[in-house]
């Protein structure tokens, strides 16, 4: 093995030297609430349902599931891992292609809650947590993504990271943990070619995996050191054009800064789509019935994951540029209804979608992932035509949601869970730079007693 600090360690002492502030804490603040709203509409789907069946196997215990219910910690990881990304609304790193939320923090509020830390401890976790998961994404090259589900390989590594935080590990059992959670990563994406549930079970075995290396690692059980760049480690097994010095890049903030907030209901890769289309309707007056045909261009995994011309169920609706422009064409600015099944067989939708030809735009690609850009080219039947392009879309950090759009969309997905508007405000108004227990959130995620 090379002689030289491992890959794992020097980022270790990297994060150890960062400086940590209220600032940082409020940001991850602002993604727990993001989180919290996609989780708790997320459970009242097919996948959350499913996974409801974990919590009969459960005698209790002093984590919370999302619904209330007390659990063990591996099962709080293993379930609420599985929630957050249901929804197609939850964080999005553009330049590592994946979604430190949904992993990051159920990892880190099961362990939290197991431990009773504080609410400061449960906050620097996560900021760990995605400094890690961002750094693996960054550094493992795109040949990786077009095989394996980038959130599940390196959210685990992640997982275990702010795992290892709370529980107070030394710097040679986060690395044990790191290891481990790394030898048995993956998320292969054969599960995008067939209508299965199979990327909450990603996420879910991601969140669980990282919180149980993590675990292990505090009763010492040693794990490999050089799982990046070893011989048989990660890079090595499961890329080809792997980065090693991306990982260990020095940066002058912490890369959860660098996430975007999804606004809409859909695949982020139609997101780009979809905000051109928007900013054109908004300049100009154009009646659907006008078009002759909407010509899309976008980066190349923008095509492979999105064009789709006739989605069968709502989760492929969401993997749709077709459909996400024909609905914004018919109903205006995206809704989570606009994806249910009576919206997508409408027969005014589908003859729209046939309009809508999705192609690989060479300079909109040359910027991914970097920026995850989009081309429309609106063609009028009377032979004017409208042409748009964007590099950055709605809720990336050169173009941000504000605070009340973060707002409201938190209160439309918990309004939808059913939560009362009573614990909507305290969520969406939670101070989270009090010095308190992680009890106090925990509070809020629990139905109230009943007298």
């Amino acid at each position: 093995m090379p002689i030289k600090l491992s890959l794992s360690k020097q980022l270790l002492i990297d994060i150890d030297q960062m400086p940590l502030t209220q600032h940082d804490c409020a940001r991850a603040g602002e993604h727990v609430l993001d989180w919290l709203a996609c989780a708790s509409l997320g459970k009242l789907s097919d996948a959350g349902r499913a996974y409801q069946a974990l919590l009969s196997l459960d005698e209790g215990g002093k984590c919370t599931a999302i619904g209330g219910q007390r659990v063990s910690m591996q099962n709080a990881a293993q379930h609420n891992g599985a929630l957050g990304n249901v929804l197609e609304m939850d964080d999005i790193h553009r330049s590592s292609i994946l979604h430190p939320g949904p992993v990051i923090i159920p990892a880190a509020l099961a362990v939290a809650e197991q431990m009773d830390c504080s609410l400061e401890a449960f906050l620097i976790a996560i900021i760990k947590g995605y400094e890690m998961t961002i750094r693996m994404g960054e550094a493992i090259g795109r040949s990786h993504y077009s095989n394996f589900h980038n959130t599940a390989t390196c959210g685990t590594l992640g997982a275990a990271m702010a795992a290892s935080s709370i529980l107070g590990l030394t710097q040679e059992q986060t690395i044990w943990a790191i290891g481990n959670a790394g030898s048995t990563t993956g998320g292969l994406w054969q599960m995008r070619n067939e209508k299965v549930l199979t990327k909450q079970w990603h996420n879910a075995e991601a969140c669980r995996s990282g919180v149980m290396a993590a675990f292990m690692a505090k009763q010492n059980l040693t794990g490999p050191e050089y799982i990046l760049e070893g011989p048989q480690g990660i890079f090595n097994a499961l890329s080809n054009d792997a980065s090693p010095d991306k990982f260990v890049e020095k940066h002058a903030s912490w890369r959860m800064y660098s996430c975007s907030f999804k606004p809409w209901p859909a695949c982020r890769h139609a997101h780009g789509a979809m905000d051109v289309l928007l900013s054109i309707l908004q300049q100009s007056t154009i009646d659907f019935a006008d078009i002759e045909r909407i010509d899309v261009g976008v980066y190349q995994d923008a095509q492979l994951f999105c064009d789709r011309l006739t989605p069968e169920t709502s989760l492929e609706a969401k993997f749709s540029i077709q459909h996400a422009l024909a609905a914004i064409l018919l109903w205006g600015e995206p809704q989570l209804e606009h994806y249910a099944q009576n919206a997508f067989k409408q027969a005014q939708c589908c003859a729209l979608r046939e309009r809508i030809n999705v192609y690989v735009d060479q300079e909109i690609e040359a910027l991914y992932p970097q920026h995850f850009g989009a081309k429309c080219t609106v063609v009028i039947k009377n032979g004017q035509s409208v042409v748009l392009s964007q590099r950055d879309t709605l809720g990336d950090p050169e173009k941000p949601l504000t605070p009340a759009q973060r707002h409201n969309k938190a209160n439309m997905l918990l309004s939808h869970a059913g939560v009362s508007n009573e614990k909507i405000t305290q969520l969406c108004h939670f101070d989270w730079l009090q010095a308190t227990s992680i009890s106090t959130l925990s509070a809020l995620l629990r139905p109230a007693p009943s007298h």
